[in-house]
């Protein structure tokens, strides 16, 4: 894939974030294939419009698309598809068709819930369950569905050890959230950045298959939208990150800071790591910000605007995306078994030495980012507001709570 197509891409990805409420999840790569396919049939101002929201012209559209769609099948840990169906009284130019990738067309009657149940069973399989039904219902009027998914899956090379975090302040003070903790010798996975809203501090959790999580932590002040784009230049590497290693003693940036700890022996510049567990889920609807993604004109039902897709005059009735993301002790979209036990206690520890340590704190509202490693290009992003608590321990034969 090009990189001026993953600059296109990442682009929407940031706009995107500009215009989303805090607790979100969106992928602007299960967007941006299917705008790319709808420009390439459309014509007049529904095709000035998606040419202006893909960053490129429409006569290069479908191209693009297949070549990120090639991209992003051959990404480990990452399943794409793309589906096309049609009522059965719409013919489609085989031009147009042709030009999708194999396997992606199906064609739906009357019955409009065996076909739902169709195009379900479909999202379900893609996604491999994380998301169970088409973002949009078919109804009588309906007479294309174009739909894209995208499942992602990673596992930590250095796995989070479970630890109940209690922040002080902020907006999760006074809650006990399922922290996550690790150590590692590798200070520069997290840095810090300035921009013209503030800094930002961001931090690599890298997966075992080429796909990472950034987490980016900005100043209290700033927005989701403002961090999240942030997160973009930083990936992109259109932003300077100065790295742990280089940075001075002291609170250095937004949750980030280098100090000195006492330590039983001489050791190494440590990265100390505390986070959060998180479930975000969103639905999406694209048509509420059709500027953004250059349906304006398309959605005018009063005119034909995709000539090229078909003889039929068609106009935008629906778009929706449903998303989702799991971060969890061992990666990202993981299962994991938490196991309590006692030990014996020892003694004291005498300190002797002292040790230069990194310390990251995500310990309230934050965005993160999935990124292919390779190319750069933003997988999902979104924006922490609500982490997992910490689970409730029952043990048997306990009194219920209040008994």
């Amino acid at each position: 894939m090009t990189a001026e197509t993953v600059r296109r891409v990442n682009g929407l990805t940031a706009r995107w974030a500009q215009a989303l409420p805090e607790g979100t999840v969106f992928s602007a790569p299960g967007v941006w294939p299917l705008l790319a396919f709808l420009a390439d049939g459309a014509a007049g101002p529904a095709r000035a419009e998606l040419s202006e929201a893909l960053g490129l012209v429409a006569d290069q559209a479908a191209g693009a698309a297949r070549e990120l769609l090639g991209t992003l099948r051959s990404v480990s840990g990452l399943d794409a598809a793309l589906g096309l169906w049609t009522h059965q009284a719409l013919p489609l130019r085989e031009e147009w068709r042709s030009g999708l990738p194999a396997g992606t067309y199906g064609v739906f009657g009357d019955d409009l819930v065996t076909a739902q149940e169709r195009l379900d069973a479909w999202v379900a399989e893609r996604t491999g369950g994380l998301v169970e039904r088409m973002p949009v219902t078919l109804t009588r009027d309906a007479r294309m569905v174009l739909a894209c998914a995208l499942a992602l899956r990673t596992t930590w090379r250095q796995p989070f050890t479970e630890l109940p975090l209690r922040p002080d302040s902020g907006p999760w003070q006074g809650r006990t959230l399922r922290g996550l903790h690790r150590r590692s010798v590798r200070p520069d996975r997290v840095g810090v950045t300035g921009t013209a809203d503030g800094f930002v501090t961001a931090l690599t959790v890298p997966g075992d298959n080429g796909i990472d999580v950034h987490l980016v932590l900005g100043e209290e002040r700033m927005t989701p939208g403002q961090v999240l784009a942030a997160g973009v230049g930083i990936v992109a590497r259109a932003l300077p990150l100065t790295g742990g290693g280089a940075l001075p003693h002291g609170h250095v940036g937004p949750g980030l800071y280098v100090e000195q700890q006492p330590a039983v022996e001489p050791g190494p510049l440590t990265l100390d790591v505390r986070t959060v567990a998180y479930e975000v889920r969103a639905d999406h609807d694209l048509l509420a910000l059709a500027g953004l993604f250059g349906l304006t004109a398309a959605t005018d039902a009063r005119h034909g605007h995709f000539p090229g897709i078909s003889d039929h005059p068609l106009a935008i009735g629906a778009a929706r995306q449903s998303a989702l993301a799991q971060f969890g002790p061992l990666g990202f979209r993981a299962a994991a078994v938490t196991a309590v036990m006692s030990a014996p206690g020892s003694a004291p520890p005498q300190y002797r030495y002292e040790t230069t340590v990194v310390r990251a704190v995500f310990d309230r509202p934050f965005g993160f980012l999935a990124v292919d490693r390779e190319s750069r290009l933003v997988l999902v992003a979104g924006w922490v507001t609500d982490p997992a608590p910490e689970p409730v321990m029952s043990f048997p034969g306990a009194a219920p709570p209040g008994l």
